[in-house]
């Protein structure tokens, strides 16, 4: 199932959204112009697990690259894909959150995407890039501040493709347990094997989500029942 869009207006302008979509883009662009020296590049800025891991004198480089792998992608399907997952659901989020709040919140819940991923594969020696992480985290916001929006979805049905709308509790429901699912999957994988989904990083950014947005959501002050005069 492909989302398309999603029927919740917002009430600002999603201006951390759109930067973060150009700056992801931006990045990709710059990746290609690397030509045949984009794989020894993408090996010293992206994180390695067992780099984090087993060289300790390294940690404040380790922890830059788990930023930077943040806006790093494998290809124009896999920023594709994420751009469009972050189009779709960061600017309500943000909207929530407010500007400053969001952008904080999108590292904050990226860095947690990699850390369970590290934690879960401590050994692998293949270097985690992409946003999906951090999507996650605005995935698993999503979940908990608009659950009943609905989300126009593309669901292929053998020679069909019916477009329907689902609530997001339901799509992000399913979305999640299917990470989940293929990260269990993924734990009888050798450490060390190339390619592949980090899809623990996607149910570590989900989880990081939910739990990241009761903590910073805005409180939100009861309208006065009484009118000053």
């Amino acid at each position: 199932m492909l989302p398309l869009a999603d029927h919740n207006p917002r009430q600002t302008t999603p201006v951390v959204n759109i930067v973060l979509v150009a700056v992801n883009v931006l990045v990709f662009l710059w990746e290609i112009s690397l030509g045949p020296q984009i794989e020894p590049v993408l090996s010293n800025v992206a994180f390695v697990p067992a780099r984090f891991w087993y060289m300790p004198g390294a940690l404040l480089p380790n922890i830059v690259t788990m930023f930077v792998s943040m806006f790093l992608h494998g290809g124009w399907l896999h920023l594709g894909g994420n751009m469009l997952y972050l189009w779709i659901f960061g600017d309500n989020v943000e909207d929530e959150l407010g500007h400053f709040r969001y952008l904080v919140f999108y590292l904050a819940a990226g860095a947690g995407a990699t850390l369970l991923q590290a934690v879960l594969m401590p050994g692998s020696d293949v270097p985690n890039l992409g946003a999906s992480g951090a999507i996650a985290g605005v995935l698993g916001a999503y979940f908990v501040l608009h659950p009943r929006a609905r989300v126009v979805t593309l669901v292929p049905l053998f020679f069909l493709f019916p477009l329907v709308e689902v609530p997001a509790g339901l799509y992000l429901l399913f979305w999640f347990l299917l990470q989940f699912w293929m990260g269990s999957s993924s734990l009888a994988t050798a450490p060390g094997a190339a390619g592949g989904v980090a899809w623990w990083a996607h149910v570590g950014g989900f989880i990081a989500g939910v739990l990241l947005v009761f903590l910073m959501r805005p409180s939100r002050r009861p309208a006065p029942s009484y009118r000053i005069s």
